[in-house]
């Protein structure tokens, strides 16, 4: 089944070129619009997909593709619009780009593909995240997105465990409880 929530993280794929192009061409406001748009259908999108019954495997690796290449580019994009910005949160940037990247390597090494969990905590950090950055290149000040940085450390680590404890690749792994309620 090809839905509504599918095609909402299709939508956030297929604005990446946009917004790259915006960013290139240094239109901070039009650039932070398209990230609205972007993230508000990566917050409802499994809403939708629950909603409407339209809970599938495709749907969430469809959702970690759209999570991994916007979070993935999202650096290059805001260095060609805020370097001074980025330069002077080098050290919080590389911490959160570590704990981002964490997860995923030890999900590939332990089964051999990206990991799906979407949990409770990935998606609170994914909504603080995202208001955090665009106070941050508004002009704001810093402390929220240290706080996101913060709270991104503990949510990794999280998934983390999870794939400790996991006997086998599963999608949609609210909470570590979950995670170990199930593997017993």
């Amino acid at each position: 089944m090809f839905g509504l929530a599918n095609a909402l993280s299709l939508f956030r794929i297929a604005m990446l070129p946009l917004l790259g192009v915006l960013a290139w061409l240094g239109e901070a406001g039009f650039f932070l619009t398209g990230l609205a748009a972007s993230l508000l259908s990566d917050a409802v999108d499994g809403f939708v997909a629950r909603r409407s019954g339209e809970v599938t495997p495709l749907g969430a690796r469809l959702d970690s593709l759209g999570d991994l290449v916007t979070f993935g580019s999202l650096p290059l994009f805001a260095w060609w619009l805020w370097p001074e910005i980025l330069r002077a949160e080098r050290v919080a940037i590389a911490i959160a780009v570590c704990a981002y990247l964490a997860p995923l390597g030890v999900g590939w090494l332990r089964f051999g593909r990206l990991t799906s969990y979407h949990t409770w905590a990935a998606k609170g950090t994914a909504v603080w995240m995202g208001m955090a950055l665009f106070v941050l290149f508004a002009g704001g000040p810093a402390w929220p997105f240290h706080l996101g940085v913060a709270l991104l450390v503990l949510e990794c680590a999280e998934e983390i465990a999870i794939s400790c404890v996991l006997p086998a690749w599963q999608s949609d792994v609210p909470t570590l409880w979950h995670a170990l309620r199930g593997a017993r």
